[in-house]
């Protein structure tokens, strides 16, 4: 009996959209149940994928970002060929991702038209209708073009072991018997989108003044270590939040993340992995729509002002005032967070 012919897919660069992605490779998976699914993604994408149980490969691209670099493709494509793919699912919409399984001689090719992509994808797909909200967007690549939209896209999904997140918490520092709060106060997006550090520091001191056995864990990347130390410095340096923005894989903090008690943040990828691991969240709108992406837990809660100059989907507050995020009130927050602690025990 010879082996199923394996399927590949062609992850987003981005944390977020690669969460969003998921329910296509679950709807692959209920497709072709004994085909293998490998992902390729870049480097910084790949924690996110090994989390995810449809996935038996995670490849890693080796391309630099925004660069063509035609010859490493072609060498890349080849080892590809090797692997014997039937089908090639490209979900960035540029065409140097659409060379690679053309060029890897693989027989379907699935995508979105994307950067003018006739030939390389020949399964085209168009986003010709109003802006759809990212999982169906995805999802809609596992049916056929021009389809009705599915009413029934399962939700993103992801899972963490209790040993991933017993060893996180050993190497942070964190106490795993004790209840673990995290908040995600960076956007990769831009400022627009982050809640205020004094906010998120309000919020912490309500969660410890409930409960003096909670832990607050700020998550990030590097780049969002300044606006964490902000909080910190906001709340006092109490000795129960943790600044470990930078301090953490993606690996890690996706174990953190599936410990925690409940999550609050932001419009980020950290957002929509808590999200797909079904913890309570609260999620923080401003400049970009709750309803493009919203999380998708048991318990969450999407928070918007809804302002009249908002959604503007600008990296900083074209009016300078970033109302959308500022006047969302610690205590709104709180308000909503709180019943979800309860309802989670």
């Amino acid at each position: 009996m010879t082996e199923p012919a394996r399927i590949l897919v062609i992850s987003p660069n981005w944390i977020g959209d690669a969460v969003m992605a998921q329910p296509l490779l679950q709807l692959l998976r209920a497709a072709h149940p004994g085909a293998p699914i490998d992902v390729l993604a870049p480097p910084a994408v790949t924690p996110a994928w090994r989390q995810m149980t449809e996935v038996a490969e995670v490849l890693e691209t080796p391309f630099r970002h925004g660069a063509l670099q035609l010859k490493e493709r072609w060498k890349y494509a080849r080892l590809l060929r090797q692997r014997g793919y039937a089908a090639a699912y490209v979900l960035p919409n540029t065409l140097k991702y659409a060379l690679i399984p053309w060029l890897a001689g693989i027989a379907r090719r699935v995508g979105y038209k994307g950067e003018s992509r006739y030939g390389l994808i020949n399964v085209m797909h168009y986003d010709d209708v109003p802006p759809r909200p990212m999982v169906p967007f995805y999802a809609a690549l596992a049916g056929a073009p021009r389809a009705p939209l599915r009413a029934d896209v399962p939700r993103p999904r992801m899972a963490v072991t209790p040993q991933q997140a017993a060893a996180a918490c050993a190497k942070t520092g964190l106490d795993a018997q004790r209840p673990l709060l995290v908040f995600a106060p960076g956007a990769e997006f831009g400022a627009a989108k982050r809640w205020p550090p004094e906010h998120f520091a309000a919020l912490a001191q309500a969660i410890l003044a409930r409960d003096a056995s909670a832990q607050v864990a700020l998550l990030g990347s590097p780049k969002d270590r300044a606006t964490c130390d902000a909080v910190l410095a906001a709340a006092g340096a109490a000795a129960s939040i943790h600044n470990l923005a930078g301090q953490t894989s993606l690996a890690e903090a996706i174990a953190l993340i599936g410990h925690a008690a409940a999550v609050v943040s932001n419009d980020s990828g950290l957002l929509h992995i808590a999200s797909a691991l079904n913890r309570p969240v609260v999620a923080l709108y401003g400049p970009t729509d709750p309803d493009h992406a919203p999380p998708f837990s048991d318990l969450a809660a999407a928070l918007s002002l809804r302002l009249e100059c908002s959604p503007c989907r600008q990296r900083e507050c074209p009016l300078g005032h970033q109302d959308c995020m500022r006047k969302l009130a610690p205590q709104q927050v709180w308000q909503t967070l709180e019943p979800m602690l309860a309802a989670a025990r």
